[in-house]
């Protein structure tokens, strides 16, 4: 999703001894929705063919129910309510004196606004079932389990309702635009080796089975529609989409849309009576599609964002491993900026460079997490974090930015959050961080820095080498963040257990320091100093008064190999021992200064003590 600031509390850590689930579950749906855009309700019918391929008997399964949040005195209008910061799309604020406090705008929902999402008929092999709803999530009990490895049928009925637009999934928003469906329909929760994956929905993240869906959906026959999947019927609904050309309208004024999505997650679409269809097409093949308002105030920016979102695209494509789908779809949806499976949801309005900003954020996601769909409400830094990671190397590309470090925005932000005293660890569920600024530095920058000291221990070239054997060996899978690290231990011939446990499951801070004396000889003594408790090797650089410069390479010991770095490698530092000292062969009088990571790719919480100038 955008980066914006957002919600939620507290919770435990996790450690990452678990290797990828050894067994994914599968899910295909069909599903055939009939909506009605003057009153924004829809009903359907759906079926869905589950595969047990875990070695469980299953005597229940969960549902998820997602339109339900909306609704006053849901799990997701009182967190709004006591949440010390809540997403201000969500919530009004209302100066009190010097004080503001905030309205969930949830709780003002009247019923015909509100979000809603039932079933009825829920049978399976043609057996009614029991079904417990819960909020925003049903449950279905069984007389008999499904047995491990076998295939049941679900078929049930549903009746839905879109709420005004509060985030992410609504109507007639803020931009105009008519209908946003993203979590609109019955989904089956995940299951894996840790069990029921059945969160409430509190406006956090998502994690879904792989399977194959094919939808129908039957709309006023002047609204254009653009989502997941491939259209299936293209001449009857007009060419290129457009509903000017429109055939086979039914009696009540509606055209049927057919799609179809092989191995995805999840099925989102958007629809609108005014919307501009472009197209664009990748060096692979694939065609984006791009669907906005017709708006003159917006056209320059959405014209010139289709070349750039080509040219991002292909540069992941180079980058990281090839798009496998047909269609990828940008479509101003009017809220924010939200990763969906083969298209985007995002705003279309303002300035072009945060255009240009969301769109290559967004489409960073088809990888990290639309093809490694990893458990974003545990692992919300893996998408997020990478996705950033990713966009900031194809904006500086698309820019032609030449920075040794282009990613310093998320330093400073992981910095002040850091000594902030309302850090979390990353292991925090999505859904228990204090604060939603918390939440957001997390994901986003601390999930990046946690690429970049990678990339800071073992070069750019080897890390990215990771990253395209990562998508290659776990693309249609669920990875967790153990993957990527043993792919890299393995390709480096290193052990970065120390790293990802101060990183991702403490609050440990990097802080470093160094300083230089003379000793008995007049040589130069370098003296560097571990501050904080998390350890990382050390390159120093030395400066003489004559121009020339040293480089010394500190290994970790814990790290069992040595960083990629230049200069003499000094023997290894065993983390216990605070100080380190470097003898040189370097008059003090000559010497200029002393710097630690010259680079700046080490997230040390305070740089200024990373220096020391001779005055002398």
């Amino acid at each position: 999703m955008m980066k914006y600031f957002s919600l939620l509390l507290l919770s435990c850590g996790f450690t990452f001894a678990q290797a990828t689930h050894p067994w994914q579950q599968h899910v295909d749906y069909k599903i055939n929705v009939d909506f009605d855009v003057k009153s924004f309700q829809y009903t359907g019918e759906q079926t869905v063919v589950y595969k047990n391929n875990s070695p469980d008997d299953l005597n229940t399964v969960f549902i998820h129910l997602y339109p339900n949040a909306f609704q006053p005195g849901s799990e997701m209008d009182i967190r709004l309510q006591n949440n010390p910061d809540p997403d201000r799309r969500m919530a009004t604020g209302i100066k009190e004196g010097d004080k503001e406090r905030f309205e969930s705008r949830i709780a003002k929902l009247q019923p015909n606004e509100i979000g809603l999402l039932e079933l009825a008929d829920v049978r399976c092999n043609g057996q009614k079932i029991t079904v417990l709803q819960k909020g925003t999530l049903a449950q279905l009990l069984f007389s008999k389990p499904i047995k491990a490895g076998e295939k049941v049928t679900f078929k049930w009925n549903f009746k839905g309702q879109l709420p005004v637009q509060i985030r992410r999934s609504g109507r007639n928003n803020k931009e105009g635009i008519a209908i946003s469906m993203s979590q609109w329909y019955p989904k089956i929760a995940a299951y894996d080796t840790e069990g029921w994956h059945a969160n409430a929905y509190i406006a956090r993240e998502f994690y879904g089975e792989w399977g194959n869906f094919d939808v129908k959906i039957a709309i006023d026959k002047n609204y254009t529609i653009g989502g997941t999947g491939i259209l299936q019927n293209p001449t009857e609904i007009g060419h290129g989409y457009s509903t000017k050309f429109k055939q086979n309208v039914r009696p009540d004024g509606k055209l049927v849309w057919h799609f179809k999505a092989e191995k995805v997650h999840d099925f989102t679409w958007a629809a609108d009576d005014k919307y501009i269809h472009d197209q664009a097409q990748l060096d692979n093949g694939t065609v984006l599609h791009f669907f906005y308002k017709d708006n003159p105030k917006i056209l320059e920016n959405w014209k010139g964002l289709q070349p750039d979102a080509v040219r991002v695209m292909n540069f992941y494509n180079q980058l990281i491993g090839t798009y496998p789908y047909k269609q990828y779809s940008i479509i101003q949806g009017g809220d924010g900026g939200m990763e969906y499976q083969m298209c985007t949801l995002i705003l279309g309005e303002g300035k072009y460079d945060g255009l240009l900003g969301v769109t290559a954020h967004e489409m960073g996601h088809a990888w990290f997490q639309g093809l490694l769909a990893s458990n974003e409400s545990k692992y919300a830094w893996m998408d997020e974090g990478f996705t950033s990671y990713i966009e900031d190397l194809a904006l500086a590309e698309l820019k032609k930015n030449t920075a040794v470090n282009p990613f310093t925005a998320a330093y400073t932000a992981v910095a002040k959050l850091q000594t902030s005293g309302k850090e979390q660890a990353l292991t925090t569920h999505a859904d228990r961080f204090e604060e939603n600024r918390s939440y957001s530095v997390a994901s986003y920058f601390k999930g990046q820095l946690f690429l970049t000291q990678l990339q800071y221990l073992l070069g750019k070239d080897q890390l990215i080498k990771g990253l395209k054997t990562f998508f290659d060996e776990f693309k249609f899978k669920h990875p967790t963040p153990n993957d990527l690290v043993r792919i890299l231990e393995k390709q480096n011939n290193v052990q970065l257990d120390w790293f990802v446990t101060d990183w991702t499951q403490t609050t440990n801070k990097i802080d470093y320091a160094v300083t230089a004396t003379s000793d008995e000889n007049g040589r130069a003594e370098i003296l560097v100093t571990r501050k904080g408790l998390m350890p990382m090797p050390q390159q120093v650089l030395v400066e003489l008064k004559n121009g020339t410069s040293e480089y010394y390479c500190i290994p970790l010991r814990e790290m069992h190999g040595n960083p990629k770095f230049k200069g003499s490698v000094q023997a290894d530092w065993p983390w216990a021992q605070p100080q380190y000292r470097i003898k040189t062969n370097v008059l003090f009088a000559d010497l200029k200064r002393v710097l630690l990571d010259p680079d700046g790719f080490v997230a040390d919480t305070d740089r200024a003590n990373d220096i020391f100038v001779n005055e002398k």
